[in-house]
C-alpha cells in the first residue's frame, strides 16, 4: 500500500480482498478501520480523504491478513456487539450472532412476572443473560456454563457492564441448580451435527459449543426433558436450534408436556427458535 493512502482508498482495496472470505466485505472493511482508528462509522463518511499514518497502515495490514486467513473479526478485535451491548469475546466461546437476538426479543415479549427469575443455559460470553438483565432490571438472571473460561469471561462482561441482577455460575447444564425454579429458561446449546459440512467455516470457534450427538439434538433433548423440574407453574422454555430442527424440537417439547409450542424464523428466513409453556 502507498505511503499516502486515504481511508476511502484503503476501504475500497480491503473490500475487494475481503470479498473472498466474506459476504459482507464492505461492512468488515469499515469495521477494521473503525477498530484501528478507534472512531465511529460516521467519521469515515466525514473524512474519507484523511490519510492513514504508517503505524495505522501496518495495524490494518496485520488485521486484514489475519481475516483473509479466516480468523473471525470478533476474535481479532477481542469484542463484539450484541443487543446494544459490547461484549468481550475469546476463542473459548462462540461469537454472539444477530440471529440469537431473536431469542432475547422473544423472551422480552413473554408474559412473565415483573420480577421474573430467568436461567440462561450455556451462556458463553453471557450475551443472552446480560441482554435480558440489561433490558429488565427487575428480573433476576442466572447464567451457567460448563466451560470455566466461559464462566470467567461472562463474569468479566457482567462486571464491566455493571449489571448487578445477573449471577454467573459454573454448571454442567442443570447440575448446580438443584432445588431452584425459574419463570423462563433460555438456551443457545450446541446443535450442529458433527458431520455437517458447514463446520469448516466455523473452524476457529470451539467445537464443543457447536456440535452435539444425535444429529445435533442430544443437548436440546437433555434440556427439554430436564427443564420441567426447574420451571415454575406456567414457566417457559425457549431454545435456539438449527434451520432444519424445528419440527424435531417441537416434538420434543410436546412429549415433555409443553403447550403453546411455536417456532420463529430468523432474519434470514430460517426456523431458528422454538419454545413453549409448561403447565402442571
Amino acid at each position: 500500500m502507498s505511503a499516502a493512502l486515504t481511508l476511502a482508498h484503503w476501504q475500497k482495496q480491503a473490500q475487494l480482498q475481503l470479498a473472498a472470505v466474506s459476504q459482507t466485505a464492505d461492512i468488515e472493511a469499515r469495521l477494521c478501520l473503525c477498530h484501528v482508528l478507534n472512531v465511529s462509522s460516521s467519521y469515515l463518511y466525514s473524512y474519507p480523504e484523511r490519510e492513514l499514518t504508517t503505524t495505522e497502515q501496518a495495524a490494518l495490514s496485520t488485521l486484514l491478513t489475519a481475516r483473509l486467513q479466516g480468523q473471525p473479526l470478533a476474535y481479532l478485535f477481542g469484542h463484539w456487539h450484541f443487543f446494544d451491548l459490547q461484549l468481550e469475546v475469546s476463542p473459548s466461546t462462540l461469537i454472539p450472532r444477530p440471529d440469537t437476538e431473536l431469542l432475547v426479543e422473544q423472551a422480552l415479549s413473554l408474559p412473565l412476572p415483573a420480577k421474573a427469575k430467568v436461567l440462561d443455559l450455556g451462556t458463553g460470553t453471557g450475551a443472552i443473560a446480560l441482554a435480558l438483565a440489561h433490558n429488565k432490571p427487575q428480573w433476576q438472571l442466572t447464567a451457567v456454563d460448563y466451560i470455566r473460561e466461559a464462566v470467567q469471561l461472562a463474569e468479566r462482561n457482567r462486571q464491566r457492564l455493571n449489571i448487578n441482577n445477573c449471577t454467573v455460575l459454573h454448571s454442567n447444564w442443570f447440575a448446580a441448580l438443584a432445588g431452584q425454579c425459574f419463570d423462563l429458561i433460555v438456551s443457545n446449546p450446541p446443535y450442529i451435527d458433527p458431520d455437517d459440512s458447514h463446520l469448516s467455516a466455523l473452524r476457529y470457534e470451539p467445537i464443543t459449543a457447536l456440535t452435539a450427538a444425535e444429529s445435533g439434538l442430544a443437548d436440546i433433548r437433555h434440556i427439554v426433558q430436564q427443564a420441567p423440574q426447574y420451571l415454575q407453574t406456567n414457566g417457559w422454555l425457549y431454545l435456539e436450534h438449527g434451520y432444519d430442527q424445528a419440527d424435531a424440537v417441537r416434538q420434543l417439547l410436546q412429549h415433555s408436556g409443553f403447550s403453546q409450542i411455536q417456532s420463529q424464523r430468523d432474519y434470514g428466513g430460517n426456523w431458528r427458535i422454538s419454545g413453549g409453556c409448561y403447565l402442571f
